[in-house]
């Protein structure tokens, strides 16, 4: 549940396209792929919805206070051979939530993934999702220098769509 008042205007037609954007995404599979590669590298599905589909509220609230990320991080830093991530594992209140996202993305940003593929800790624990587009795309990222640099159990990320123009055929 966000806190922050409606959108509006310019605002408002951009958190629509991200919508849109994060639906395109939830059809090609990425949040569930995202999912099963975390639940992989980390053993277990605890926190994870056992009834019904992996939407983009349980996906959120997966993720919300952080410590899935900061495990997620741990074992790729430690296979990597670089120093672990201090977090909470217990986040009773909001504060001690969003530490542990913001130690996540200060692990990822120095694990490598470029800070255009950054989120800001808000657009995970508000709620909104729109911006939860930002985190998907930063996970995604993740995963794949994380295939780059040879971490098992390889993240299965979505081929990117073809452009329209590769399906064009000249009538000359």
């Amino acid at each position: 549940m966000s806190l922050r008042a409606g959108k509006a205007g310019d605002a408002f037609d951009h958190e629509i396209k991200m919508q849109k954007r994060f639906d395109k995404e939830e059809e090609l599979g990425t949040p569930v792929r995202i999912v099963e590669w975390a639940t992989q590298v980390l053993g277990s599905a605890d926190g994870l919805p056992s009834d019904g589909p992996l939407d983009w509220r349980a996906f959120q609230t997966y993720l919300k206070d952080g410590v899935v990320l900061c495990k997620l991080m741990n074992r790729l830093l430690k296979a990597a051979d670089a120093p672990t991530i201090v977090y909470r594992t217990k986040a009773p209140s909001s504060f001690v939530a969003l530490a542990n996202i913001e130690s996540f993305v200060a692990a990822v940003r120095a694990y490598g993934v470029t800070e255009t593929s950054l989120f800001q800790p808000a657009d995970l624990f508000e709620g909104r999702k729109g911006p939860l587009l930002y985190v998907l795309n930063c996970l995604d990222q993740l995963g794949k220098l994380a295939n780059a640099r040879g971490f098992t159990p390889r993240y299965q990320g979505v081929a990117p769509p073809k452009p329209d123009w590769v399906n064009d055929v000249d009538d000359q």
